[in-house]
C-alpha cells in the first residue's frame, strides 16, 4: 500500500491546484488523524500496542470499531469467527497488559464498562474472576495468555490477516495510476528486449542460410566439374551421374509393369527360322546336283530305277500285242 501516500500527494496537489484552501486543511487534519495509517499494516499494529500499553480503552474500542467498519463488515461470513477470535484476543492481552503494569483500577474499568457485553460469551465466564486472582499468571485458565509465544502469535496472526485483506480489497481508480504506470513502462521495456532478441535471431538465421546455400552452390559447382569427362580437345563427352538431385539405384523404385503371359526369346526364334531357312536350301541343292548328275551320265531318274515283276508282265503282255499288231497291220 506504499502507493497509497503517492495518491495521497496526488490529491493535494490537485487541491491546492484548484484553490481549494479549506479542502486542503480538512484534508491535511484528517491525514493526521488517520486511523488506517495510509493502509500500513506495521503502523495499524504499532496504533494498537501503544493503546494497549497506555491503558487507552476507548481508544483500543474505537480503532477496532474502525476496522470492522470499514474493512471486516465486508468479508464473507466465513471470517466472521476468525475477526471475533482476534477482537476477543485482544482484549485479553489488553488485561494481561493492566495486570503487569500493576493497574487493577483498569481491569475494574474493563469489566465495568464491557461486562454487558462480555457475560453473555461463553469464554468470558472464567475471566470475571480474574479481578479477584492475586496470580493469574498461574491460574490454568489465564496462563496461556501471559507466554510470550501466545502474545508473539496472536501480533503475527493479526498482522497476516490485515495484510491479506489490504492486498485483497478493492481500490479506487486514482490509486492505480502509479501502479498501471508502472506496469505500462516495465511492459514496454520488456516488449523493447524481445524485439530486439528477435531481430537478432532473425539476422544470425539469415546469415546461416545464405552461408549454407553458398557451400551447396559451390559443391554443385565442385560435383558437376568432377563428374563430367573431357577428350583430348576439351569437349565435353559424357557425365556419369546427373548434376544436382541425382538419386542412386536403389532409391530408384520400378514401374509396375505386368510381365507378358510367355517368356518367349526373339532371338532363338530367328535362330531357328535361319536354321529351317538353311536346311531347306541345302536340301534343294543335293536335288538340282542329284539330276544334272542323272543327266550328265545319260540316264533317267525314271528309266533308272529297278523294275518290279508286275511291271516287267505288264511290259512282257503288251510288247507282244504291241508286236501281234504291227505285224497284222
Amino acid at each position: 500500500m506504499a502507493h497509497i501516500q503517492y495518491t495521497d500527494g496526488l490529491v493535494r496537489e490537485y487541491v491546492l491546484f484548484r484553490g481549494f484552501s479549506h479542502t486542503l486543511k480538512s484534508f491535511d487534519s484528517e491525514l493526521k488523524n488517520d486511523k488506517d495509517k495510509s493502509f500500513r499494516v506495521d503502523k495499524i499494529i504499532d496504533q494498537l500496542m501503544q493503546l494497549i500499553q497506555s491503558q487507552d480503552l476507548q481508544g483500543l474500542r474505537d480503532l477496532w470499531a474502525h476496522l470492522n467498519n470499514h474493512l471486516f463488515r465486508n468479508l464473507e461470513h466465513s471470517y466472521t469467527a476468525a475477526v471475533n477470535k482476534l477482537e476477543q484476543s485482544i482484549l485479553k492481552f489488553y488485561l494481561v497488559i493492566a495486570h503487569l503494569s500493576n493497574k487493577p483500577d483498569k481491569i475494574n474499568e474493563f469489566f465495568t464498562k464491557l461486562a454487558p457485553e462480555l457475560v453473555a460469551q461463553s469464554e468470558w465466564k472464567e475471566w470475571f474472576f480474574f479481578p479477584f486472582c492475586k496470580n493469574p499468571e498461574e491460574h490454568s485458565a489465564f496462563a496461556v495468555c501471559f507466554t510470550k509465544q501466545w502474545q508473539d502469535t496472536l501480533l503475527i496472526s493479526l498482522h497476516n490477516f490485515l495484510s491479506t485483506i489490504y492486498q485483497c480489497m478493492p481500490q479506487p481508480m486514482i490509486s492505480k495510476v502509479e501502479t498501471e504506470s508502472s506496469l505500462l513502462r516495465k511492459l514496454q521495456e520488456e516488449n523493447a528486449q524481445l524485439r530486439s532478441k528477435l531481430q537478432s535471431i532473425q539476422q544470425q538465421q539469415s546469415a546461416s542460410a545464405a552461408a549454407t546455400a553458398a557451400g551447396s552452390s559451390h559443391q554443385s559447382r565442385v560435383t558437376a566439374f568432377n563428374d563430367q569427362k573431357y577428350t583430348l580437345d576439351g569437349k565435353t563427352r559424357y557425365s556419369t551421374r546427373h548434376v544436382g538431385n541425382a538419386q542412386s539405384l536403389n532409391d530408384i523404385v520400378p514401374f509396375d509393369i505386368p510381365p507378358p503371359a510367355h517368356i518367349v526369346d526373339d532371338f532363338y526364334i530367328i535362330a531357328q527360322e535361319s536354321n529351317n531357312i538353311g536346311n531347306a536350301a541345302e536340301s534343294q541343292a543335293r536335288g538340282l546336283k542329284s539330276l544334272i548328275r542323272n543327266i550328265s551320265s545319260g540316264g533317267s531318274p525314271v528309266l533308272g530305277r529297278k523294275d518290279t515283276a508286275a511291271d516287267r508282265n505288264k511290259r512282257r503282255s503288251g510288247s507282244v500285242g504291241s508286236r501281234s499288231n504291227w505285224i497284222h497291220g
